[in-house]
């Protein structure tokens, strides 16, 4: 048996997750343990400025790099305390690091680019184990999005024979994974929908107490603001057949206030952001399905923070009625930890020299191994 430990630190910034993933002889992934650690006040704070700036200094970067290694560093120890394990038992640690900024489609007419804070060479010092890293560039680098990347995990762990299933992140952003029956031979796809807990918890923390919407109660008290949400459907984005990936880059509190009139009552606003994430995923799953001929009647699999947001998952049902809810832990992966066991999958992957993305979900020319192995 072997042991890998997946770091996801999310659009979120609100914690590191890590998930200690077990594979037996036949690779066949199970998770073990898990632990969050939270985000310190000022590492958030300064990686918020960060993913807000278009002007960086090199030593800003490497404060926030350190602190943010050390951060990771702690939830990989509590993580193997907690299990009595050594460093010497964990095969390797998979970081996906931090994203600072995603700009597939590059800038001002520049290459495209991914950047995640990260310092895996850092973090194998101060765990003692070995560390995969930076994902996401070699995907870039061979034409792709390198977003999302978790579909090619969901494939190994979710597909099954005669049912159609579709995995729905809820995290900062939602992305979505369209999977067929593993006996049809469509390839899955894979993409981002659009904004969801990035937008909900920082318009959320600037009128609330609280740096997120609690079940999305505050949200399901307000009346959604029709005129709106159909002017921030406007945005191209939404419209964008896939393959697709965003960020911050594009949906963040500034482009939110070019839309608002600023006579809409605040928890309007969040009803109405809430419908937003609904509607997208909606609008997105219907385009896939239409790619793929998929039926309307599959399993709806949400995981990621947002999967425990109440309001937000009946708002999802009422846009896709003939989708059935499934709980993801009922088949041995709860919602929260998916993302970081991912990190663990794909790490294994690296070592396998076996392909870490799928190119009908990113786009790339073609599978390839993905991330750097940093020794212990």
């Amino acid at each position: 048996m072997q042991r890998f430990v997946g770091l996801m630190s999310g659009t979120s910034l609100d914690g590191i997750d890590a998930a200690l993933v077990s594979f037996d002889d036949f690779g066949s992934p199970y998770l073990e343990a898990t632990h969050g650690e939270d985000m310190p006040t000022e590492l958030r704070q300064v990686l918020w400025r960060l993913c807000h700036q278009t002007e960086v200094s090199f030593a800003d970067l490497a404060r926030a790099e350190e602190a943010f290694s050390q951060c990771q560093a702690r939830a990989v120890e509590v993580l193997l305390d907690r299990q009595s394990l050594s460093p010497e038992q964990i095969t390797a640690i998979g970081s996906h690091g931090q994203t600072i900024e995603h700009a597939p489609y590059g800038h001002d007419g520049g290459p495209a680019y991914t950047l995640q804070l990260d310092n895996p060479s850092r973090l194998a010092e101060l765990t003692g184990c070995c560390v995969v890293a930076d994902f996401r560039r070699r995907d870039l680098a061979a034409g792709g999005q390198a977003a999302p990347l978790a579909p090619i995990f969901h494939h190994a762990v979710f597909s099954q024979p005669g049912t159609w299933r579709a995995i729905l992140n809820l995290g900062g952003f939602a992305n979505l994974t369209l999977l067929p029956p593993s006996e049809v031979p469509s390839s899955p796809l894979g993409f981002d929908t659009g904004p969801a807990n990035a937008l909900l918890d920082a318009w959320h923390e600037r009128h609330c107490k609280g740096r997120f919407d609690a079940d999305g109660a505050w949200a399901a008290g307000g009346q959604v603001d029709r005129a709106l949400l159909e002017r921030l459907l406007s945005e191209p984005f939404f419209h964008l057949p896939p393959p697709r990936s965003t960020g911050r880059e594009v949906f963040h509190l500034d482009w939110l206030e070019t839309s608002l009139s600023g006579r809409e009552s605040p928890q309007d606003v969040q009803a109405t952001l809430a419908e937003l994430t609904a509607v997208s995923i909606a609008m997105g799953l219907k385009m896939a399905s239409e790619q793929l001929d998929a039926p309307p009647q599959l399993e709806l699999i949400p995981c990621g923070g947002g999967a425990r947001n109440r309001d937000l998952l009946r708002r999802l049902s009422e846009q896709l009625p003939d989708a059935s809810l499934l709980d993801s832990e009922s088949l041995g992966w709860p919602a929260d930890w998916l993302e970081a066991a991912a990190f663990a999958w794909l790490a294994r992957q690296r070592l396998l020299e076996q392909p870490g993305n799928l190119p009908s979900v990113t786009g790339a020319a073609g599978a390839r191994v993905l991330g750097g192995v940093y020794a212990r």
